[in-house]
């Protein structure tokens, strides 16, 4: 039943929420506000859960209630019917107890699964637009929301649930007497200052610890990523030498904090044992004065021991309650984040008119451009090539374009209408974009050339194989279209996950296309349908834009950018930019004349 709940739970927030081609997310029936959402599902069952606490805790009182009853009344009277009755009654409110207990964790556990439900897809989202802005922490988000889900339905929060009733328990611990009470009393008051005492002295060493750890993971994340490289070049010692120095201190700032936590989690379990011990030998003084009877001194120190036990686990359980508040955080700035990003006007389909003004773009923490006031202008159905050496700035220029980046200062505008003022989601369906470094989803080829959508029919899957020249390189695998692809794209080789996402880019009849490397990874046979696809495209009246380091496309675009050190070098015609580049750098004599020719030879 669970899990059936859950499933609808994630249907509902894939139905609402959309996340488009350059990560962000809409709802396609109106503005959602999934914190709101949560936070009323939330508050319903935290009062469930809470009264659900104060049922347990009453109940818990059966246990003590029980050896007073045999100790002042059964074993005074040596009634056996009164045993047996008691011992009845007992073991119904202990059936009780665990019922309602079971029924409690229950709810937390699928309010935590709720929680996810509702969350999960604005998490998500507001990671790959930070990803997008060149922000990054996917992971670290997506982490977090696994980490507040798991801390809902762990121990700790039933503590946190019972803590506020241990007055409860003191006040009973007064009906039997007064003295007794106050040792109660001053005890939790000796607990709750040790609590404030392990916040004070762990906080800040956990947080660190945190942070330091993020850093390590990031670091463990990139080494499996290049984890081919580290395994050929035989990097497996010094790789892991890079990542030690960033989760050494991580550890080490994290031992400090739980050897802080842990004494003070001992004197606590100190505290609880002689208020116990105390309540005992007071209670046995008393029961000598004739002030209360024995089965009231044992019920006395068994109910002081449930009274202190949340306070002292919660001092036990304190990082888990740090980290948990800390990864919380982190949840809602990444849904706060995606909620301010407003509903845009849905336009007409364009014509693929792309113009460029001026475009700066700074890294984040970096002082020099990579780009630095480029502009162009291309019609509708125009081809632009963009050439120029290693770190000129041509894939970041081509990510600006499909608004996987966001310039620090000009404008980008499709169709008079800055990237930033169209619906990602719109957007994207006029857009096509290959990176540099090709990456297909897990999942078969139909679905990754159709962008996962399944809201379209197969003819257009067929149209777009066709239109890139795919078709019979796909018929020829054992499943065809049906072929699953794993993480890295196998089994397909780099040049077929390379035709394989140019297909993708050309799915659904776009009238912008961004290609950057397409063929870095092809043989001859599918450089030349690479260039079939582009004069197809020419045809049909697709603005393409192609980021190149071979020759062999410069004759079939008609204009060319040259890029160097992030300044626009040169613009216009093949015949025109090339001849002119060749021409100025020939006559400079301090330049090296043989430099432009290779441009103009390799596309560099």
């Amino acid at each position: 039943m669970a899990a059936a709940e859950t499933l609808s739970n994630r249907s509902h927030s894939a139905d609402q929420l959309r996340v488009a081609p350059g990560g962000e997310a809409r709802d396609h029936l109106g503005p959602v506000n999934p914190l709101a959402a949560w936070r009323s599902v939330a508050r319903t069952n935290l009062i469930a859960v809470a009264a659900f606490s104060v049922v347990v805790n009453l109940l818990m009182l059966t246990m003590p209630m029980y050896l007073f009853q045999i100790s002042d009344r059964v074993l005074t009277s040596r009634s056996l019917e009164t045993l047996l009755m008691l011992s009845a009654l007992a073991l119904a409110f202990i059936g009780i107890l665990s019922i309602v207990d079971i029924l409690r964790r229950q709810v937390l556990g699928r309010l935590a699964t709720k929680m996810e439900a509702l969350l999960g897809a604005a998490v998500l989202a507001s990671s790959i637009n930070n990803a997008r802005a060149g922000e990054g922490g996917t992971i670290h988000a997506i982490r977090s929301l696994h980490q507040v889900r798991g801390f809902i339905s762990s121990p700790v929060m039933l503590l946190l649930m019972d803590a506020p009733l241990s007055p409860l328990y003191f006040g009973v611990i007064f009906l039997v007497h007064r003295d007794l009470g106050w040792i109660a009393v001053v005890a939790g008051l000796a607990l709750a200052l040790i609590a404030l005492i392990n916040q004070k002295a762990t906080s800040e060493r956990l947080g660190q610890a945190g942070l330091h750890a993020a850093e390590a993971d990031a670091a463990a994340e990139s080494l499996a990523r290049n984890s081919q490289v580290i395994n050929a070049m035989g990097m497996l010692s010094e790789s892991i030498l890079h990542w030690g120095r960033r989760q050494a201190p991580a550890l080490t700032v994290q031992s400090q904090a739980l050897d802080r936590n842990f004494w003070i989690s001992g004197a606590s379990k100190f505290v609880r044992l002689v208020a116990q011990i105390t309540i005992l030998g007071t209670g046995a003084y008393l029961a000598l004065n004739a002030e209360i009877t024995g089965g009231m001194m044992i019920a006395a120190a068994i109910i002081a021991g449930r009274a202190l036990q949340p306070l002292e686990g919660l001092i036990e359980g304190w990082r888990s309650c740090v980290q948990a508040r800390s990864a919380y955080a982190s949840v809602k700035q990444a849904v706060e984040s995606f909620q301010r990003e407003t509903p845009k006007l849905r336009l007409p389909k364009p014509q693929g008119r792309l113009a460029v003004d001026r475009v700066l773009y700074l890294p984040p923490g970096s002082k020099e451009p990579v780009l630095n006031g480029v502009s162009l202008e291309l019609a509708p159905g125009e081809s632009l090539a963009i050439v120029g050496p290693s770190g000129s700035g041509k894939s970041t220029l081509a990510r600006i374009l499909v608004g996987c980046l966001t310039p620090t200062a000009g404008k980008v505008r499709l169709d008079g209408t800055e990237l930033r003022n169209w619906d990602r989601r719109q957007f994207g369906e006029y857009t096509g974009y290959l990176p540099q470094e090709v990456e297909l989803f897990p999942g078969t080829i139909k679905q990754n050339i159709c962008r996962m959508r399944d809201d379209l029919p197969d003819a257009s899957i067929y149209e777009a194989a066709m239109f890139s020249g795919i078709h019979d390189m796909v018929c020829q695998l054992r499943q065809g279209y049906e072929t699953a692809l794993d993480r890295g794209g196998g089994p397909l080789s780099g040049g077929q996950k390379q035709r394989i996402a140019l297909a993708r880019a050309f799915f659904g009849n776009p009238c912008l296309v961004v290609l950057d490397e397409p063929n870095s990874n092809l043989d001859a046979a599918g450089e030349q349908a690479l260039t079939e696809t582009l004069q197809r495209a020419k045809k049909r009246g697709v603005t393409a834009v192609v980021v190149t380091l071979r020759p062999a496309l410069l004759n079939s675009v008609d204009k060319v950018l040259i890029l160097r050190a992030g300044h626009a070098e040169a613009f216009g015609s093949p015949s025109d930019v090339l001849h002119r580049l060749v021409r100025s750098h020939g006559g400079a004599g301090g330049d090296n004349p043989e430099q432009p020719r290779r441009i103009e030879s390799s596309g560099r």
